[in-house]
């Protein structure tokens, strides 16, 4: 049986996975006890992580700057599941409890890992990478987060910028904390 792959991602209303400049902080400051409290419970499940080696290196030294949003106890049990670190230019060990480093393709490695888990997979980041992986028709879920800001000025990363198109089925919506949105969706190539 193949392991389901999501794409977990956050986000602002305008496509932007963060920002450079400005004074937002982590979460653009909107995160609130239902945000936090939902990202618990969804990282409580076993399963395994999968970064690209730039998105690994950024929880690293987010995780070393003692940021408050990396003392949330979802972070905490985020760093404590097993993860594949996907890299050419990085080698073990890692600065992670439970981390491998597999060099190749990102395409091969995440197949091999669905073919091989018996356990879901989940990516929280890793633009390109799972960009890549949408193109290849390995993420079985998109989890957006919509955070309720506009970027225009100061936002950085476009999440899905030089994706291929995808037709996407919503599986699932909710509301968090008022006004942030989490949607989850199936992505399909748009022919």
């Amino acid at each position: 049986m193949t392991a389901t792959y999501t794409f977990d991602v956050f986000s602002s209303l305008d496509g932007f996975g963060s920002v450079s400049g400005g004074d937002w902080g982590g979460y653009w400051g909107k995160q609130g006890p239902e945000l936090l409290g939902h990202r618990l419970a969804l990282y409580e499940a076993e399963q395994r992580m999968v970064f690209g080696a730039n998105t690994y290196r950024a929880f690293i030294e987010v995780l070393a700057s003692g940021a408050a949003e990396v003392r949330d106890p979802w972070v905490t049990r985020m760093r404590n599941l097993p993860a594949t670190v996907v890299s050419s230019t990085l080698t073990g060990p890692l600065d992670w409890p439970d981390a491998t480093v597999v060099s190749g393709d990102a395409v091969e490695v995440v197949a091999r890992l669905k073919e091989e888990s018996s356990v879901p997979l989940r990516s929280h980041g890793s633009l390109s990478m799972n960009r890549a992986l949408m193109a290849a028709g390995l993420v079985d879920r998109v989890q957006v987060t919509i955070f309720p800001v506009i970027t225009g000025k100061n936002g950085a990363e476009p999440i899905f910028g030089g994706a291929a198109d995808f037709d996407l089925e919503l599986l699932e919506s909710r509301t968090l904390d008022d006004d942030i949105q989490e949607l989850v969706y199936r992505p399909t190539l748009h022919p």
